[in-house]
């Protein structure tokens, strides 16, 4: 098949040849002789015109499927690539809580003071509850491929009181506060269409990374507004900001920037907020800066 498109190519020169040689052979007399050679020639020129187009075009289609190609190595690569730095993160974020587990349970079992056993079962359990919410949110993460997305009317303030209010239930966070700043004039906010559920834990887990990367002294909005025909949820923080070179990082899968040392976390909350932004048709956007005024704005741009 591949030679017979090949060989069509060539069918108009030829047919271009075979015409200028009837057009010799049977146009007569002699007088005519001027006419005769012109009509062949105009045909041969004229198949030659066409095998020059289609070669062409032959030549191009090379190209485009060269760089079609290319262009799906380079996809398959860099996929790969991701799943490579994917599992390197996953296999460091495992062994620090395991190995914090196995210290725990070694001190637990050579502690002599009922002190000491206490701080060994604490640790342990920190570790235990550290692996238990990594393991989660992978599960979380791999559900979001398989689960429906509901598409249902959200009524976006009441989303944004309950998500505050639930934020503020957790224990280290009691004594901090986030100003809910809702625009209403001069229409009230509209509802968005989507999964009312994973829109929460989008929120959420924004406003958790706010208040786990500020101290009591730093300030956490949270805010929605229309632009234009969509909703934009924002969670601003004044706390320490990000460093210019990990922005454009924070929202792959396990990736932890050199603030995050030191802070406990799985590395998945930002990756799933924006897998959940992206189903839902919508954009994650983050300005952040570390120099005065310094601090860091997450933006969820959800269609209406």
């Amino acid at each position: 098949m591949k030679y017979l498109r090949e060989l069509l190519i060539l069918l108009p020169i030829g047919l271009g040849v075979l015409a200028s040689i009837l057009a010799q052979v049977f146009f007569s007399p002699v007088p005519l002789l001027v006419f005769k050679i012109d009509v062949g020639m105009v045909v041969f020129i004229f198949g030659v015109f066409v095998t020059l187009l289609l070669f062409m075009s032959k030549v191009g289609g090379l190209s485009r499927e060269r760089e079609a190609r290319k262009r799906i190595d380079l996809f398959q690569y860099e996929n790969a690539e991701s799943r490579r730095q994917f599992i390197r993160r996953l296999d460091h974020e495992i062994k620090n809580p395991l190995t914090g587990l196995r210290t725990a349970l070694v001190n637990l079992r050579e502690a002599g003071a009922a002190g000491e056993r206490e701080r060994a079962a604490e640790n342990a359990s920190r570790a235990a509850e550290r692996l238990s919410k990594l393991l989660a949110d992978l599960r979380k993460l791999s559900d979001l491929e398989e689960r429906p997305l509901e598409r249902l009317p959200v009524d976006v303030p009441q989303l944004l009181e309950e998500m505050v209010e639930a934020v503020l239930i957790v224990p280290s966070y009691e004594n901090r506060k986030v100003d809910l700043l809702i625009s209403r004039v001069p229409w009230p906010m509209p509802s968005v269409t989507g999964d009312r559920d994973l829109l929460g834990l989008g929120v959420y887990n924004l406003l958790d990374n706010a208040l786990k990367f500020t101290s009591a002294n730093d300030s956490v909005e949270l805010r929605a507004r229309v632009e234009e025909k969509s909703v934009v949820i924002e969670v601003a923080d004044s706390g320490a900001g990000i460093a210019s070179d990990e922005v454009p990082k924070v929202f792959e899968e396990l990736y932890r920037g050199t603030n995050a040392r030191g802070i406990e976390g799985s590395g998945l909350g930002l990756a799933l907020v924006h897998r959940i932004v992206t189903l839902h048709g919508g954009r994650m956007n983050v300005r952040s800066s570390q120099e005065g005024p310094r601090g860091t704005v997450f933006a969820m741009q959800l269609p209406l």
